[in-house]
């Protein structure tokens, strides 16, 4: 099975424009959710720009879907993520474990690269 031309182009960090238009919302957007859901934190490079990792990206989506989806108002969707979360802890944690792995994962690529001299 051939790998699909997504998969090949995958990078490990896009910045706030590329991560807007991916989720489909205005970069100001997600600097504001930024603003208000603390686990919102993407990777800042030495330039301050905002580095989003596959991990932050589906943040983003379950933000995105909380609010623009299932009509939630923000502090509704803080207490049904919180809610989401504490379940996912009691059960053993093992998506947000997974969470935690793909992103050591992409930090760990981005340093090998830049160690290789490689650009994605």
């Amino acid at each position: 099975m051939e790998p699909k031309a997504d998969e090949i182009n995958e990078k490990y960090y896009y910045k706030i424009g590329e991560a807007a238009k991916k989720i489909g919302v205005e970069p100001y957007v997600i600097r504001y959710w930024e603003t208000e859901f603390s686990f919102l934190r993407p990777y800042k490079s030495k330039s301050s720009h905002r580095l989003y990792s596959k991990s932050d990206i589906e943040k983003l989506l379950l933000v995105k879907d909380y609010l623009y989806d299932k009509k939630f108002t923000i502090e509704g969707a803080k207490k049904a993520i919180r809610s989401n979360n504490s379940n996912a802890s009691e059960s053993g944690g093992s998506s947000l474990l997974k969470g935690v792995k793909d992103e050591l994962n992409s930090i760990k690529s981005l340093l090998s690269s830049r160690k290789t001299g490689k650009q994605n």
